[in-house]
């Protein structure tokens, strides 16, 4: 019986190397990062730090005789935090698609529900640049592991739709989301996504609405996340808007706001000026930026002001 098995598996080997529907292209990327920062005023007073950032990401992907696309994608990064600390891999994900059934994607580390894919505002999440956690923050919702996402085939030119699955886990309950892109109009993108908060016991639903418009050389963008928590007032909302011009092909200008609030009168503020440089694969940045009443008050060391400067290196 242990040769009839031997015998099979070789045979299967044999084919699956023959088959030109399993040969695909396996590629490399990643890159480099180096940043100065100095946050000052309060617990974000960070002082001048210098960070530096690495990572490099395989994949492959390869057509079957069928017309399916199946892509694999998997990170290597050190991990951060208790246990992480010499974890090699961080986001990996396995992809099947084709023009008639769409595309599934399932990530065992590092999804994005419908709605986390696009959450990030307009200004850039500004409130992230402040790591003291002694501000406020918004509800995320429906991420973690083992997450799927299905993107339907194309229902008209212009419109991707896509729905999102997270399964209970032993600290998460199973979370359904929602979202929608179109960019039918030259220069215009419109996004919205709706689903479920997957924390244990909450019942909160986070809506994010983005848009985005470009004429020119100038591009405004606008966005609103909403998280809804049954019951209460305590609602968390964020929006923010960036404006930015591009000077050359090289490089660009912005302004970027943004706000935070939890209920009806407690919120933060967020402002930045920033410069991109990019020449071949390295690109250049600087920033200033304030922060005003990060926790919601008017305590004086919750207002802070922020500069940064970083390089990256893409290969």
């Amino acid at each position: 019986m242990n040769k009839y098995k031997k015998i099979g598996l070789t045979a299967l080997a044999g084919s699956l190397v023959a088959t030109s529907a399993f040969a695909g292209a396996l590629s490399v990327s990643g890159g480099a990062s180096l940043g100065i920062e100095h946050t000052n005023g309060g617990a974000a007073d960070t002082g001048k730090t210098f960070s530096m950032g690495n990572s490099v990401t395989f994949s492959g992907s390869g057509e079957l005789d069928n017309g399916m696309t199946v892509s694999l994608s998997f990170e290597l990064d050190k991990g951060e935090g208790v246990g992480q600390a010499n974890a090699p891999f961080d986001s990996h994900s396995l992809t099947i698609s084709s023009d008639s059934m769409g595309t599934l994607k399932f990530s065992g580390h590092g999804g994005s529900s419908s709605t986390s894919a696009i959450d990030g505002t307009a200004a850039g999440d500004l409130w992230d640049n402040y790591d003291a956690e002694d501000g406020l923050e918004p509800n995320g919702v429906g991420s973690g592991d083992n997450m799927i996402m299905y993107t339907l085939p194309s229902i008209m030119d212009d419109l991707s739709l896509n729905v999102s699955y997270l399964p209970t886990g032993s600290t998460t309950d199973s979370a359904v989301g929602y979202g929608a892109t179109y960019s039918g109009v030259e220069g215009l993108t419109l996004d919205y996504a709706t689903g479920d908060d997957n924390t244990v016991g909450n019942t909160g639903t986070g809506t994010v609405m983005e848009a985005s418009y470009a004429i020119g050389s100038i591009t405004a963008a606008y966005s609103d996340y909403e998280y809804d928590t049954t019951g209460t007032a305590s609602d968390d909302d964020v929006t923010g808007y960036k404006l930015t011009y591009t000077v050359s092909d090289d490089l660009s200008v912005s302004y970027a706001s943004e706000e935070v609030a939890t209920g009806p009168t407690t919120k933060a503020e967020y402002d930045e000026i920033s410069a991109s440089y990019t020449t071949g694969g390295m690109t250049i940045t600087a920033s200033m930026g304030t922060a005003d009443d990060r926790d919601g008050s008017t305590t004086a060391t919750m207002d802070n002001e922020r500069w940064a400067l970083g390089a990256s290196f893409a290969f």
